[in-house]
């Protein structure tokens, strides 16, 4: 075929291509859509024919045919004048306002916000549309103000003060009368709210709610970093006297309700300093030589009833938040560290799944059942590691025949598609004072995993019974714990960035096909220095897992039905779970899922900010630890590439610090952000994610968690530039001083 008629033949099919995505673009109306759904509605089945129809979409979205309203997703341009939405304020002045009807994200100028803060419900006005450009609006009503509170440290003044915010949703320091102080002093970490922002006042005013303590002090920082995600940091006392009130009450009564299981051999797993043991294995072997697993966990709901001031709070908090140097419970301490704790020697209530299995760990029969325990021995797993790799010790033949069959379950879970997700834990040796002595990293081994199969097989099995009823009648409503899919792009970028290192990511085909290519990658990887930076790139191309009434299956572990169960005293869905399945045990009705999947959206917001606060204070303590370590040297590995720097995480100890792009002084950088890398203009050199490079510890500022490291060269010196560049430098330099200072004459 001639050149000519060839390209005949792809500009006829591109022509094609774009009337197909035409007219299904005109057909949706108000409905959002992306390119996987574009391709599989015009039957575009091939990878090649899927990008074209992603990158038709995108240039389509850059003409103004269609509204990128969020990263990948489009709709139609049939919106109105006006439109209502949840305001987005961030200190760098990129403000922005989420529509409520589409998600449509639109840009707003600080002086068309009307001084709205974070998460207010807002009225905008829309601006039109321009070719290439993000789209515009102005707010024209706060319809309703969310209830803002900053943390930070207090100037105070003689008749004022003010406080000098550490959050990134507010750019402006927030003016405070000296009577709502609240006794606060300079130097004070507090928690202020905002209640008066005049339309022609550069700074809002507010007052202070709590005085955290002195900033750097230990449990004033990381109070802050609990009260900056919006997480409380203290019990209330009227909820601590409800649960001390609560007696164990295993009575002959109760006891008749359940199965009596306090004669089998059970035990516990835990980390050395755990308090809340809110699961328990026990084993015996049944007159057919195979056998009886049982999977008991704290029946916390029996304690706890709905809507009662107790559940109230623990539904609010949704989550246990584990910081580096304590754990917030949900629940009060009388209950999650006594009476529902499962704890040796001491008869408890459970929620149990009892399985009959055999040695290569097939199950034969199951059943979920209320029980009674007794626990015979609390393991830490260092202990319950040496009985596996020993053959010696306390409870040996059950936790060695348990430890083979979840080394059976394991290797089947990744034979179907599960993802090994086993990153090390970063951890700290503090002192009583809270000071960070030293780093070192939590590897789970063999009785950690052997905890863990057991659990994911209750969850599975759980949400199995209520998922799929076996009298093929309609599935009763639920919460599942699931996760979706990957998306193409960041799976096609993380495969890019594996293959530079030189290992084979999949980045389509069937989920099981491209798990099995991740699992292959992270067990090669193994050992090496882009361990810890390929295993966290593998985990950020995840979609994260969430809470849900709509079963779509759990992606990552390969589960179709997957929930929590095994954790109710730190997690409130499993609280959830263990209702429901109290309910259609007996044989209830399905509850009403609008308001179960309220609270299933709930309580995976606050899952999300506990992740984060745990991050903010494994970043504080990083930071704290590196302060006695400054000008020291050290290898690492870029983990991240922006245009205002680069991310290095340290292969020693993991901590992440920035090289700022003003200190790359060997040239003029420019940000490739398709290629994630850098690239210098004179010399075309190339800073990569990725590579390994030699760093020193310049800076550790505290107050924002941040670190800054200085490149070095091969032989250990700082790289900079040539002298025409320090002139250059010092030309702009003095240029931008002279401005600054016609500026401040202005004002003046």
């Amino acid at each position: 075929m001639s050149k000519s008629s060839s390209g005949n033949a792809s500009g006829r099919k591109a022509s094609a291509l774009n009337k197909k995505v035409g007219e299904f673009v005109s057909q949706q109306k108000g409905n959002t859509y992306n390119y996987r759904q574009v391709s599989h509605a015009i039957g575009a089945s091939t990878a090649a024919q899927q990008r074209n129809v992603a990158l038709l979409l995108v240039e389509m979205a850059f003409n103004g045919d269609i509204i990128e309203v969020s990263p990948g997703k489009y709709k139609s341009p049939q919106r109105g004048n006006e439109a209502v939405g949840t305001f987005v304020r961030r200190n760098n002045g990129k403000n922005s306002v989420v529509t409520d009807n589409d998600g449509e994200t639109l840009m707003i100028a600080e002086r068309n916000s009307m001084h709205a803060l974070n998460g207010d419900k807002v009225r905008v006005n829309i601006a039109a549309h321009r070719r290439g450009a993000e789209p515009e609006a102005e707010v024209i009503e706060i319809i309703e103000k969310k209830e803002q509170t900053f943390i930070g440290t207090l100037k105070v003044e003689r008749h004022f003060g003010y406080l000098l915010t550490d959050s990134k949703f507010l750019a402006t320091d927030i003016f405070i009368p000296k009577s709502k102080l609240k006794g606060g002093k300079t130097g004070d970490k507090a928690v202020v709210r905002i209640s008066e922002w005049k339309q022609d006042f550069k700074n809002p005013s507010g007052e202070v709610i709590d005085i955290l303590g002195e900033a750097g002090e230990n449990n004033a920082e990381i109070h802050a970093i609990l009260a900056e995600f919006g997480l409380p940091y203290k019990y209330p006392s009227s909820v601590e006297t409800a649960a001390n009130k609560i007696e164990a009450g295993i009575t002959d009564e109760e006891v008749e309700k359940r199965m009596d299981m306090r004669d089998v051999l059970t035990f516990t797993i835990d980390p050395a300093d755990a308090k809340d043991f809110d699961d328990a294995l026990s084993f015996r072997v049944l007159p057919n030589g195979r056998y009886e697993v049982g999977v008991h966990i704290a029946d916390v709901t029996h304690y706890v009833k709905p809507d009662g001031i107790i559940d109230k709070e623990a539904q609010k908090r949704a989550t246990s938040v584990y910081l580096v140097d304590r754990v917030v419970p949900m629940l009060p301490e009388h209950l999650c560290n006594g009476i529902c704790s499962l704890r040796p020697d001491e008869e408890k209530l459970a929620f149990s799944v009892i399985f009959e299995m055999d040695a290569q760990a097939r199950v034969y029969n199951s059943m979920i059942a209320r029980t009674v325990i007794k626990s015979n021995r609390r393991f830490s797993y260092e202990e319950a590691q040496s009985v596996i790799e020993t053959g010696m010790g306390d409870c040996v033949e059950a936790i060695l025949a348990l430890d083979s069959m979840a080394k059976q379950l394991r290797k089947e879970r990744y034979e179907e598609g599960s993802v090994e997700f086993d990153r090390a834990e970063v951890k700290f040796e503090i002192s009583p004072d809270g000071t960070p002595l030293g780093v070192f990293f939590k590897v789970s081994k063999d009785a950690n995993k052997l905890i863990e199969e057991f659990m994911l097989l209750a969850n599975k099995t759980v949400a199995s019974y209520v998922g799929k009823p076996k009298d093929k009648k309609k599935p009763k409503a639920f919460v599942y714990r699931i996760h979706d899919v990957p998306d193409a792009q960041r799976l096609a970028d993380f495969s890019a960035i594996a293959r530079g290192f030189g290992y084979k990511v999949k980045s389509s085909g069937t989920p099981r096909e491209i798990n099995r290519s991740i699992n292959r990658m992270l067990a090669e990887v193994k050992g090496k220095g882009e361990e810890n930076y390929l295993a966290t790139l593998a985990i950020r191309s995840m979609a994260k897992a969430i809470y849900s009434t709509e079963n779509i299956g759990h992606y990552g572990l390969g589960f179709d039905y997957y929930t929590h169960f095994t954790s109710p005293i730190r997690r409130y869905p499993d609280m959830m779970v263990h209702r429901l399945l109290e309910r259609y045990l007996a044989g209830g009705r399905s509850v009403v899922v609008q308001k179960l999947e309220e609270q299933c959206k709930h309580s995976s917001e606050m899952e999300q900010l506990a992740a984060s606060a745990e991050r903010a204070s494994i970043k504080y303590k990083q930071v704290e630890y590196m302060q006695s370590h400054l000008g020291e040297t050290y290898s690492g590995i870029i983990s991240g590439v922006t245009e205002w720097g680069l991310y290095v995480e340290l292969k020693e100890n993991l901590c992440e610090g920035l090289i700022p792009m003003r200190d790359l002084a060997d040239d003029y950088y420019d940000f490739d952000e398709k290629n994630h890398c850098l690239v210098g203009r004179r010399h075309n050199h190339r800073y990569r994610l990725g590579d390994n490079v030699d760093v020193k510890v310049a800076r550790a500022d505290l107050e924002k968690k941040q670190l800054d490291f200085v490149l070095l060269d091969d032989k250990g010196l700082a790289i900079k530039g040539e002298d025409y560049m320090g002139k250059k430098a010092s030309v702009r330099e003095a240029l931008a001083d002279k401005s600054h200072g016609k500026k401040k004459r202005r004002r003046k």
